[in-house]
């Protein structure tokens, strides 16, 4: 309970007694590194849990090498087994293909990540989403609208077995420098649907963790007025001087570290990299948490500093 506590207690500025720490390791890095990952994952419990057997090939869903098509009839191709697929062929490729879409029959009582903003970018592609953006034909709300009433379908089946305080979402808004679309764009068209399905789990008296890519952060202070608790943004897109400037004290972080770093750096630049984002991001109050994801691209040595640093800087206010 105390790992669970302190993830409480430093969302809602509590001064927990530690930063809550995790890591995530992509199937293609255990199927890459294997059982020497797996003696790295020994060594640090408190972030991997206790030693378990582990199928190193046990990759299943998009993550799968070949072609994929989901319940909205986009088709997800994957070149490599273990990386996550990418949408290739969109069943809406023209606006009269938006008259007569139709959502998913059933009802999965699950929202994937990409729900909402990247279900239209998949459902129509990029750069036709983008020009509906651009141009606002009546077929762009009419499309999000389709999207918007079926998450709530799925929403409301997620909320009926929902078990625990906190209920997470996952949706890239951003890309490497900008927002894909305006801020004011974006508060037009996709704050609406964001502020009802989280206004619905606030109504049952869940905590709202967002997931989202990219650079988004003109637009966190309305991802916290839509009713995000904790936020997790990727620190290069966005930069740790402007996420500290938007979100400290005001809302608490899941910061996840430089991924596009980890396969380039020395394990001291490891250690400066996450001190760095406690010092600037931390306080003793709390609103920080810290997260690192692991790709096959990252040497094992700096996966053991990586873990290493964490488990160090975890109680650097202590």
């Amino acid at each position: 309970m105390g790992w669970q506590d302190d993830q409480v207690k430093a969302m809602k500025f509590q001064h927990p007694e530690h930063i809550p720490i995790g890591i995530g390791v992509l199937p293609a890095a255990w199927m890459k590194h294997r059982d020497k990952l797996d003696a790295i994952a020994r060594r640090h419990p408190l972030l991997f849990g206790e030693p378990r057997p582990r199928d190193y090939d046990a990759v299943g869903g998009t993550y799968v090498a070949g072609e994929h098509v989901d319940n909205w009839g986009c088709v997800w191709s994957n070149m490599a087994t273990g990386m996550e697929s990418i949408v290739t062929k969109h069943p809406v490729p023209t606006r009269a293909d938006v008259h007569k879409l139709k959502p998913p029959a059933t009802v999965t009582g699950h929202l994937p990540h990409g729900f909402m903003y990247l279900r239209l970018c998949d459902l129509r592609g990029f750069e036709e989403a983008m020009i509906d953006f651009a141009e606002e034909p009546p077929e762009l709300q009419m499309l999000i609208d389709i999207v918007f009433r079926h998450n709530l379908k799925e929403l409301e089946a997620m909320l009926a077995r929902h078990t625990g305080s906190m209920i997470y979402f996952g949706d890239d808004l951003g890309m490497q420098h900008a927002l894909p679309i305006s801020p004011a764009t974006w508060r037009k068209y996709l704050k609406p649907c964001y502020a009802a399905i989280y206004g619905r789990c606030h109504d049952k008296g869940l905590d709202v963790y967002m997931h989202t890519d990219g650079h988004i952060v003109e637009i966190i202070p309305d991802l916290v007025d839509c009713g995000v608790n904790v936020v997790n943004p990727q620190i290069r897109a966005n930069g740790l001087g402007n996420l500290a400037r938007v979100c400290k004290g005001k809302v608490c972080v899941d910061l996840d570290l430089d991924r596009q770093l980890f396969p380039f750096c020395r394990p001291d630049e490891i250690d400066e990299h996450i001190r760095q984002a406690v010092v600037t991001l931390g306080s003793p109050a709390g609103g920080l948490w810290l997260k690192a994801e692991i790709g096959p691209d990252v040497p094992l040595e700096t996966i053991e500093a990586i873990c290493t640093a964490l488990e160090k800087y975890r109680a650097y206010y202590k």
